[in-house]
């Protein structure tokens, strides 16, 4: 039984919309990636079109009944950040645990004092593993439309 995004959230977790993403010139990709994946989140109609594609992709043929999974936008978010920076499964481990950034955009960072939410390593490979080429090829056609408009809007703006 895999949710698209949990949206109860829990004592102490911190709403992805309140994400403070770093804007300094010398962070990398991540930050980008998290801003991106910030806006899809909040924007539906974006949001849709990327739980169309991942349900189709992991949900279709499966039960929809049993124990809780990692959450869709989980694994979209792990599946992306594993793209960005072009990193091994260990390293995403990692990030997934102790990465705030990542943490937060994935909606299981929580405040001071409350417990961490940790993820497997082979729960990682599991689900990011569902996603085939064909999969993650889609998705990205659909954040790069994204990132086309957000673009062109920012730059209609600027001009006289």
């Amino acid at each position: 039984m895999r949710k698209r995004f949990e949206q109860q959230l829990k004592l102490g977790s911190l709403p992805i919309q309140e994400t403070i993403i770093p804007t300094a010139k010398r962070s990398g990709a991540l930050p980008g990636l998290c801003a991106a994946l910030k806006e899809i989140f909040a924007n539906p109609n974006w949001n849709e079109k990327v739980f169309e594609i991942l349900d189709k992709a992991i949900r279709s043929e499966k039960k929809h009944t049993g124990r809780p999974g990692m959450d869709l936008w989980q694994i979209f978010v792990l599946s992306q950040v594993r793209l960005c920076q072009n990193i091994s499964y260990d390293d995403l481990h990692d990030m997934a645990n102790h990465h705030t950034l990542i943490r937060q955009i994935m909606g299981i960072e929580s405040s001071f004092g409350y417990e961490k939410q940790k993820i497997g390593y082979q729960c990682i490979i599991d689900n990011v593993g569902l996603l085939t080429d064909e999969t993650v090829k889609e998705l990205n056609n659909v954040i790069v439309a994204f990132g086309h408009e957000v673009f062109k809007k920012k730059r209609r703006q600027h001009c006289p």
